[in-house]
């Protein structure tokens, strides 16, 4: 029997096929080393639960889903054949195996189906039957249609899809094996009928696959198919996880091929006409929970507007996208901005209606699985609580830790290992960070452990101790960037590595970063990493890597690839280029705290390399200002880019809020700093400029200027202000200038009237010069 995963009306096709059948033997499409933990998985959870898969070996790490909900064909298979009395078994092979994990996604999730593989034909179905999507094809087909003559709709469907498709190398060694078990199981059970419940998309093949002579009931009993196992070296499994109908959402990006779970749990649970009813009221109450607008007149209209379609539409009773229309036409009045998300495919976008927003939700339910108790556990869960109770980390209290006390540290390496494995229970909020300067405390806030009992059985795959998992996470992290990977994502890794306590991998990821610095074409990418190992070299007392000669000398090639990168750098799109601007910033920090490390670019040649690229005309305007500041920083401004010739390139309104953003970044402190006796400051010759703008000037320059003086925090900003005030011999409160009192609607309507006012006057030729 083929079906679609996740389908009300292919469950219930099961469901009688296995009461009218009694078969010997019902053998499901799903993970065969799970066969003999089925009793395990048949303990009395609530659903939805998976069965997680994983793998870890020396060249790759791969880690799978199999979702169950209580309308899911292969449940009620494995749930209705145990009390028929047959034997139930998996006959797929393992989620480990390379006829999986060697496709592009990934095979994340066993069960999604194969549609985007056989468009074509549900391209000409959706065309004959004038439908937008695959899933109201099927709504239309199968789930709100006679259940008489279900099964000869689903063979010729499904024949249809697969004669279009061509199967890949994975799907024929699934197929063969999933074969030799149907082989086995007709022969042992003689004269007795063998149920196989699979993926539509399967079905044709294996109807091929065992039509061979051998398979006739009472032929000589084959061998059991033997069960995979992971190659020496190697480690994989099954544990079964919670789940959740948000997990199994199409609409937030499951690839189950069914939607709204919420939704086809009351279709299996009431049928098509009260599961309207259901969703008509559960959207009206979520709606006027936030106060949306969902009157009594809106939800008839919905009622009525559902009714209509579904006769319109030829349904004999209302599909899924009956009711979301008919929900959609009488809540929203507004124009859309987007199409609605049930009449595409793929998950719901950001900025849509609240409305529309709503109605998915309802349609996805809050649903969550749980476990039954006497479930067994992979061994990382109890050894994380454990050592939670060790470490007195099972509280639900804000964590202030030491981490130049040994127990501090210990505390934050643990907490780290697991946030890297996204384990919930704590949020960092204070604490070291990439580049910044050496903070020796941290801080932790408790967070809601909704979904810990599931992240942590898959973080089981990693590793059975919490420093061992998170450590392999990360090298298979560094593993999939592959040489792809830039600078600064090998940094932050290298980061999280050294918070995690994981020493050697460190050594792994600098000397890949080393590599990676000399092969990035990037400024931006290099000064992230930049950053990132300075920091490490100068956090001393925290992470033990203050004055590593390795450290040192990633630092110094990192400086040295910067500057190559970009002096002589020409043109580019105007505007500006924040990543490079914080790049050139890690190199100020290193060259003012990690000289002793610099070989290939001292102090010295930085501060004439950054003069050169000063007065480069053709440069970047706001390369050509972080230039200057980086001179400033260094107390070493060359004459040929002096003063003279940077209020030369200030003057120009065209590139002076990019130059002053480059400026500004590097220098805000240097720029503050009073002028020496008889000269004037850089801000008061940049006053002069600004206010000898025209109107139509400065507005053209505004953005640029406003995005200048952003690098200030506020504190500087009040010090810009009251040095405008001292130029201008007022006094008042500095801070007044930093904000208004006035709406600022209002002063834009004031300034339109002024606007409109002075041309209407000109128009007469009674307005003055402006």
């Amino acid at each position: 029997m083929g079906v679609r995963h996740h389908s009300p009306a292919c469950a219930g096709l099961v469901r009688r096929t296995i009461r009218e059948l009694r078969p010997a033997y019902v053998l499901v499409e799903g993970p065969a080393d799970m066969n003999d933990r089925i009793g395990e998985l048949l303990l009395g959870h609530e659903l939805p639960i998976a069965v997680f898969g994983h793998y870890r070996g020396t060249e790759r790490v791969a880690t799978s889903w199999t979702p169950l909900c209580a309308y899911s064909p292969e449940w009620v298979a494995l749930t209705e054949g145990r009390t028929a009395g047959a034997e139930v078994r998996f006959i797929d092979l393992p989620a480990w195996h390379r006829a999986f994990t060697d496709r592009p996604d990934g095979a994340a999730n066993r069960y999604a189906d194969a549609e985007t593989r056989y468009s074509r034909a549900t391209e000409r179905l959706r065309a004959r039957y004038r439908v937008d999507t695959v899933d109201a094809l099927w709504d239309r087909l199968f789930e709100i249609a006679d259940p008489d003559g279900l099964r000869d709709r689903l063979d010729a469907y499904f024949a249809l899809v697969r004669g279009d498709t061509e199967a890949d190398d994975g799907d024929r060694a699934r197929e063969q094996y999933m074969a030799s078990w149907v082989r086995a199981a007709v022969a042992h059970a003689g004269s007795r009928p063998v149920l196989v419940v699979t993926g539509g998309f399967h079905q044709p093949a294996l109807r091929a696959l065992t039509a061979a002579p051998g398979t006739s009931p009472g032929a000589e009993p084959a061998a059991w198919p033997p069960v995979p196992v992971p190659p020496d070296g190697a480690a994989g499994g099954s544990f079964l996880v919670p789940y959740s109908f948000r997990q199994m959402d199409a609409f937030a990006g499951y690839q189950s091929g069914m939607p709204s779970p919420g939704y086809y749990q009351h279709l299996w649970d009431e049928g098509p006409d009260a599961a309207a009813k259901t969703l008509h009221r559960t959207v009206v109450e979520r709606l006027r929970a936030r106060r949306l607008p969902a009157s009594t007149a809106a939800l008839i209209s919905a009622h009525t507007l559902t009714e209509g379609l579904a006769a319109l539409r030829g349904h004999p009773r209302p599909a899924r996208v009956d009711v979301l229309d008919g929900l959609a036409a009488a809540l929203i009045t507004d124009d859309l901005d987007q199409p609605l998300p049930w009449n595409t495919d793929g998950p719901l976008r950001p900025g849509a209606h609240p409305a529309v927003v709503e109605t998915v939700v309802a349609c996805t339910g809050d649903r969550t699985g749980r476990l039954h108790p006497d479930t067994p556990l992979p061994p990382l869960v109890h050894h994380v609580t454990a050592e939670e109770i060790r470490l007195g980390l099972d509280g639900d209290r804000t964590l202030d830790l030491d981490l130049t006390n040994p127990r501090g540290l210990e505390r934050s390496r643990f907490l780290h290992q697991l946030r890297v494995l996204g384990i919930p229970g704590h949020t960092r909020l204070t604490g070291p960070d990439h580049g910044a300067d050496p903070r020796d405390r941290e801080t932790w806030e408790p967070c809601p452990r909704t979904g810990r009992d599931a992240a942590l059985t898959e973080a089981g795959a990693y590793g059975a101790r919490p420093d061992e998992a998170a450590t392999a996470l990360l090298a298979r992290r560094l593993r999939d960037t592959g040489t792809a990977a830039d600078a600064g994502t090998t940094a932050a890794l290298l980061f999280d590595a050294v918070l995690c306590g994981a020493g050697t991998l460190s050594r792994d990821l600098l000397d890949g970063l080393a590599h990676r610095i000399r092969t990035t074409a990037d400024p931006g990418p290099l000064g992230r990493a930049l950053a990132v190992v300075l920091g490490l070299w100068r956090h001393d007392r925290v992470f033990g890597t203050a004055r590593d000669p390795l450290f040192g000398t990633v630092l110094d090639h990192a400086v040295d690839r910067i500057f190559h990168l970009v002096e002589g750098l020409h043109g580019g799109p105007p505007g500006v280029d924040v990543s490079r601007l914080r790049a050139l910033t890690a190199v100020r920090d290193a060259l003012l705290h990690a000289a002793p490390a610099l070989t290939l670019t001292t102090p010295e040649t930085a501060a004439a390399t950054a003069a050169r690229i000063a007065r480069d005309r053709h440069a970047p305007a706001d390369l050509r200002g972080a230039a200057l500041g980086l001179c400033r920083a260094l107390g070493a401004l060359a004459e040929p880019a002096g003063e003279a010739e940077a209020f030369a390139v200030a003057a120009d309104p065209a590139v002076l809020g990019d130059w002053l953003a480059g400026l500004l970044a590097l220098a805000r402190e240097e720029i503050l700093r009073p002028a020496p006796k008889g000269e004037q400051s850089l801000l008061a010759t940049l006053d002069g400029v600004v206010t000898t703008m025209t109107d139509d000037v400065f507005l053209h320059a505004l953005p640029a200027l406003r995005q200048a003086f952003a690098f200030f925090p506020p504190r500087e900003r009040e010090r810009v202000a009251q040095l405008l005030l001292d130029r201008r011999n007022l006094h008042g409160s500095a801070r007044t200038l930093l904000r208004t009192t006035a709406d600022p609607l209002l002063l834009a309507r004031a300034a339109a009237l002024e606007e409109h006012t002075g041309l209407l006057l000109d128009r007469h030729a009674l307005g003055a010069p402006r």
